[in-house]
């Protein structure tokens, strides 16, 4: 049976890009390394990693040529797992697929049933798949604030990234929640009113926090929920309150931290790293739980776009220049 597939055909030398092409080709169901279950894909999204892949930049394949898309929503076609069954609705977010393994953007998928998770009842795949990788790693981030005793009642949290997937579901839920969100974008001007809408009460210019600054500042944030690293990040540590957790989950500002220990030391802060790629099934499970019930789908809606399979490769460099709002979902039979 054949099916259709974006396939990233790309070569390196010395870490640089030197061959790169993207493809939307027919493919052989033979085409997929053998696995437990395979999947017929809805839906799959758009995430900066799956911009870095279809764009050509390096860090993100590990395998050529591979079938990016770290997100992909379906049915169940066939497992030789127990735990799932033809026809069941599942979901599935990293696990190494769109880097070291075929991914989602495409209308078959082979995967480890370990990683699979039930998609709630609450939502559609559609919204499913606009929760994505994103949204799974924003609510992966909230827990991490709640296991470090960061309440409402803490004080301000910080989403940095803000307009960004992972930031955009982040103030939705810890809205949702009632914690005071302030939002750090450099898209003031375009994104306050979307910002607002999700619950963020205060909006500060990302600007604020680019440069490197004193080892340790004015405490401003109880929590933080960080997806831009480097100078940002060691900003965000130096002013966070006694006690406070800062999650950390992305680099879109560099894998740098230009830092000191006085944050740890002094204020007793927690920096939580966030991997939503080997998070274990257990985890999984309780983070689609809590967004079932902790993610408004009306502001989900509000923060969507959807595109076709043939549309993801044009919409790669407008997610790598900051340019795309929220959520892009990819209806890959479109």
């Amino acid at each position: 049976m054949s099916f259709r597939a974006l396939i990233v055909d790309q070569r390196l030398e010395d870490g640089a890009v030197t061959e790169h092409s993207v493809a939307l080709r027919t493919l052989d169901d033979d085409y997929l390394d053998p696995a437990e279950v395979t999947v017929d894909v809805d839906y799959s999204a758009l995430n900066y990693k799956d911009g870095l892949a279809l764009a050509g930049r390096p860090g993100v394949l590990r395998s050529s040529p591979l079938i990016p898309g770290i997100d992909l929503v379906g049915r169940v076609r066939s497992s030789a797992d127990p735990r799932f069954a033809p026809g069941d609705h599942v979901v599935l977010n990293g696990d190494g697929i769109g880097e070291t393994k075929n991914g989602g953007l495409a209308e078959l998928a082979a995967v480890r049933a370990e990683a699979l998770v039930r998609v709630p009842d609450a939502f559609t795949s559609a919204h499913a798949a606009a929760i994505g990788t994103a949204g799974f790693t924003a609510m992966l981030a909230v827990l991490a604030l709640e296991r470090g005793g960061v309440t409402p009642q803490s004080g301000e949290v910080l989403v940095t990234g803000a307009a960004g997937g992972v930031g955009s579901v982040a103030i939705a839920v810890l809205a949702q929640l009632g914690y005071s969100v302030t939002a750090s974008t450099g898209r003031g001007e375009t994104e306050a009113d979307y910002l607002r809408e999700l619950g963020a009460s205060a909006i500060v210019n990302r600007a604020d926090f680019a440069r490197p600054g004193r080892p340790l500042q004015k405490a401003r944030w109880a929590g933080a929920v960080d997806s831009v690293g480097s100078a940002t990040l060691a900003n965000v540590l130096a002013q966070t309150s006694y006690g406070g957790t800062v999650a950390s989950c992305g680099l879109a500002g560099g894998a740098d931290l230009p830092a000191t220990v006085m944050p740890f030391i002094l204020r007793g802060v927690t920096l939580a790293g966030i991997n939503s790629v080997e998070a274990p099934r257990a985890l999984r499970e309780e983070a689609w739980r809590r967004l079932a019930s902790d993610l408004d789908v009306r502001l989900l809606d509000a923060m969507t776009a959807t595109i076709g399979l043939a549309d993801a490769v044009g919409a790669a460099d407008r997610i790598l220049a900051g340019q795309i709002r929220g959520r892009t979902v990819v209806e890959v039979r479109r």
